[in-house]
C-alpha cells in the first residue's frame, strides 16, 4: 500500500483576509491625491479592500444638505472607517460642512493631528519639533447653533459639556501614555470664558491627577498659540477645545514646513475618519501640482488603527527616504531640492522606494494597533434651583438711553421680581453704565426673583407678558440657576 505524504511546505498558505474601508475621494485636489495614495498602498501591501462612498459637494448639488449620500451611512457604519479626501464647503448660509457633519454624526469625538518637523529636507526654524494635538470634535462653537436676533446682531452658541471635556481630555493622556510621550498641556481661555472653557480646565485638573507619571501644564490660548509658534519644540501632547485645536493645528503644520503634510485621525468608539489637515485647494485641482503627502500621513495613521503598522511603517519610512532624496512637490521645494515634481510622479518615486529606510530622518517603527477606550467617570447630578432669569430685547426707542429702558422694564417687576442689570454686548448699562460705552439694538435684562419659594414657569411667563405690555420685544429667554449652591451663570462686565 502506497502512502502519499503531503508537505506543509507544499500548501499555499491563504492570502491574509483584506479589511474594508470607506474610501471618499473629496473634491478639489481629493481625487488626484486619493488616487496616489491608493496606489502607494497598493504597491506597499497594505491588505484592504477599499469601498467607494460619495461625500462631499457633488452630493450637496443633487440637493442632499448634507453632502453625504443616505448609502453611504450605512458603509461607514459596517466598515468603520473612512479614509477622506478634502471637501469643499461652500461658505455663508445653505450648508453645513460636511467634515463637521460626519465627526458629530459618528461620534468621532477626538481628533487626532501630529505635527513634526522634516529638516532639513523640509524649510522650517524648528527643526525638534515633534507634537500631537488632540482636538475636542464635536462641540463647542461648532456646534453650528447661530440666530439673527435682532437687526444688528447675531448669534452663536459656544455649548461644551463635561462629558465632551472629559472624554478628549482622558484621550489625551491615553494617547500620551500608549505613545511614550512624557507631558500633556491644555490651552483655554478660561479667564474669560469661566464657565465654559473654565469647565474644560477644572476637568483637565481633575483627570491629569490620575496620571502622575506625565508632566502637566495649562496655558491661556492667546500665549499658548504664540508660543506653538515661536518654540513648538517645547510641546509635546496638546489637547484643547474645538475651534482653538483647528486654529493650534494649521500654526503647527505651518510651523512644521507645510499643511500640506499633516495628516489626522478622528476617533470615536465605534468608527474612525482619517484625512488631510489641509483643505481642498479647487485653485490646482486638475493640474497634478498637490502634495499627496498629507493624505499619505493620514493613511499611514489609519493602517496603524486596523492592525497594519508593519505596513504603515513601510510607506512612512519610503516617504521618508523620498523626502531625503530631494524628491519634492511644489509646496515645500526648496535648497535640498533635487527633483520637482506633480503629484502622480512623487507617488511613483516613493512606491520606488518602498523597502528602503531614511538615512538621515529617523525611521518609523510598526506600531501595534492601539485602539485606545475612554471610561467617563460617575459624578451625581447637582441640585439645580430656578433664581432668574434674562430677558434679551431688540430696542432702539430713546436714541438707546439705557435708564429710560431701565424704568420700563421696573413696571414690568411686579411683586416678586427685581430688575438686576442690563447689559449690552456683555457690559452693564444700567444702573450706572457709563455713556461712552457702545451700544447695539440687543440688551439683556437680568430680573432676580425676591419673593419666598422658587420662582416656576408660569412665574416666568407672567413677567414676560408684563414685559410685552410695556410694548418691548423680547427676543429670547435664559433661566438662571443654582447648582450645588453655586451660579450657573456670569455677571455682566462693569459690574
Amino acid at each position: 500500500m502506497n502512502t502519499t505524504v503531503s508537505r506543509s511546505d507544499d500548501v499555499p498558505a491563504p492570502a491574509p483576509a483584506l479589511t474594508p474601508i470607506a474610501v471618499a475621494p473629496g473634491d478639489g485636489i481629493g481625487p488626484e491625491i486619493m488616487a496616489a495614495t491608493l496606489r502607494i498602498l497598493e504597491a506597499a501591501g497594505a491588505r484592504i479592500e477599499p469601498r467607494p462612498v460619495e461625500v462631499g459637494q457633488e452630493v450637496y448639488l443633487r440637493g442632499v444638505s448634507s453632502g453625504v449620500a443616505p448609502d453611504a451611512w450605512e458603509e461607514l457604519r459596517r466598515t468603520g472607517v473612512l479614509l477622506k479626501g478634502p471637501i469643499t464647503t461652500p461658505q455663508g448660509g445653505g450648508y453645513k460642512s460636511v467634515n463637521v457633519t460626519l465627526r458629530k454624526a459618528l461620534g468621532l469625538y477626538a481628533n487626532v493631528r501630529p505635527a513634526r518637523a522634516y529638516a532639513p529636507f523640509v524649510a522650517t526654524h524648528h527643526p525638534q519639533m515633534n507634537l500631537v494635538i488632540v482636538r475636542e470634535n464635536e462641540e463647542d462653537l461648532y456646534a453650528g447653533i447661530e440666530h439673527r436676533q435682532t437687526d444688528e446682531v447675531y448669534q452663536c452658541l459656544k455649548l461644551v459639556t463635561r462629558q465632551g471635556c472629559e472624554r478628549v481630555i482622558r484621550y489625551a493622556f491615553e494617547y500620551a501614555r500608549a505613545h511614550g510621550r512624557r507631558k500633556v498641556t491644555a490651552m483655554s481661555k478660561d479667564n474669560i470664558m469661566k464657565l465654559t472653557d473654565g469647565l474644560f480646565h477644572r476637568v483637565f485638573d481633575e483627570v491629569a491627577r490620575e496620571y502622575p507619571e506625565l508632566a502637566t501644564d495649562h496655558l491661556i490660548i492667546d500665549i499658548g498659540a504664540a508660543r506653538l509658534g515661536a518654540r513648538p519644540e517645547n510641546f509635546d501632547v496638546i489637547v484643547t477645545l474645538n475651534l482653538y485645536g483647528d486654529i493650534l493645528s494649521d500654526i503647527a503644520s505651518e510651523v512644521a514646513g507645510s499643511v500640506g503634510l499633516g495628516g489626522s485621525a478622528n476617533i470615536g468608539e465605534t468608527v474612525a475618519l482619517f484625512e488631510a489637515v489641509h483643505g481642498s485647494a479647487p485653485d490646482i485641482a486638475g493640474q497634478d501640482k498637490a502634495n499627496p503627502s498629507g493624505l499619505l500621513n493620514a493613511a499611514a495613521l489609519m493602517l496603524t488603527h486596523i492592525g497594519q503598522g508593519d505596513v504603515a511603517a513601510r510607506v512612512q519610512n519610503a516617504w521618508l527616504r523620498t523626502l531625503e532624496d530631494g524628491i519634492h512637490t511644489g509646496d515645500i521645494a526648496g535648497e535640498h531640492t533635487t527633483q520637482r515634481v506633480g503629484t502622480q510622479a512623487f507617488a511613483d518615486a516613493v512606491i520606488a522606494r518602498l523597502g528602503q529606510l531614511p538615512e538621515r530622518l529617523p525611521a518609523v517603527q510598526g506600531e501595534a494597533a492601539s485602539r485606545i477606550q475612554v471610561q467617563l467617570s460617575d459624578r451625581p447630578r447637582a441640585e439645580k434651583v430656578l433664581v432668574g432669569t434674562d430677558v434679551f430685547l431688540e430696542w432702539t426707542d430713546a436714541d438707546r438711553q439705557p435708564d429710560v429702558l431701565g424704568e420700563r422694564l421696573q413696571r414690568a417687576e411686579g411683586e416678586n421680581w427685581r430688575l438686576d442689570m442690563i447689559s449690552n454686548r456683555g457690559v452693564k448699562v444700567w444702573p450706572q453704565g457709563l455713556p461712552e460705552t457702545n451700544r447695539s439694538d440687543h440688551w439683556r435684562c437680568r430680573f432676580l426673583w425676591r419673593a419666598e419659594g422658587v420662582p416656576t414657569h408660569a412665574d416666568v411667563l407672567a413677567l414676560l407678558t408684563r414685559v410685552a405690555e410695556e410694548g418691548l420685544d423680547f427676543v429670547k429667554t435664559e433661566h438662571l440657576y443654582t447648582f450645588d449652591g453655586q451660579p450657573g451663570y456670569t455677571a455682566g462686565q462693569g459690574q
